[in-house]
């Protein structure tokens, strides 16, 4: 899935020598599938593992990767280039922006949650947190519930009214209001 060049691999050995025992490396997509896709390379503590995470064995190092965007990485390469001005990892993700759903999605309700899983959950389970549709109301308000880190995160409001209020009612001019309905507990979880 990723071909990681035997330079790179070496610098990362390199790099988690210098961390905490159990420092790994995560490899994640913002944005995948869409224009605006990012790709990025991470420190990954041992507490940072997830469920969905897939293991990747390397020599010496793992690399975990959210089950959810393996698509996107088909044919990837991480190198490390060196030259006179010293070294830069390169990571090259050729399906990174292609919109590879494996379905055709119909209804409203559908193609807003797949909305919501390629363009703002990525970005939300950076801070171990996720957002889902519950129901679309027959006056077009989309009902959604933050879980995770989201769940009585202080940036809440924000995080709603900047990043999904606003993008679903950007690409879903049919729906007219989105509503939150969590029961926001303050707790370990919420990222702060």
């Amino acid at each position: 899935m990723i071909n990681i060049s035997n330079k790179a691999q070496n610098h990362f050995i390199s790099l988690l020598s210098k961390e905490p025992v159990g420092t790994q490396i995560r490899v994640f997509i913002i944005n995948p599938g869409t224009q605006n896709a990012e790709c990025g390379v991470a420190y990954c503590a041992k507490d940072e593992v997830e469920k969905n995470d897939i293991k990747l064995n390397y020599n010496n190092f793992f690399v975990y990767v959210d089950r959810s965007i393996v698509s996107f990485l088909k044919n990837s390469e991480i190198d490390l280039i060196v030259d006179n001005l010293g070294s830069q990892l390169t990571f090259k993700t050729p399906y990174a922006k292609k919109n590879i759903s494996k379905k055709t999605v119909s209804s409203l309700q559908e193609r807003i949650e797949e909305f919501l899983n390629t363009n703002v959950n990525p970005q939300l389970s950076m801070h171990g947190g996720k957002v889902n549709l519950i129901k679309i109301s027959e006056n077009k308000i989309a009902f959604i519930q933050f879980s995770g880190g989201c769940n009585g995160c202080s940036m809440i409001g924000t995080t709603l009214k900047e990043t999904v209020e606003k993008k679903i009612l950007s690409f879903f001019p049919e729906i007219k209001q989105v509503i939150d309905q969590t029961n926001h507990l303050h707790g370990n979880h919420s990222f702060y």
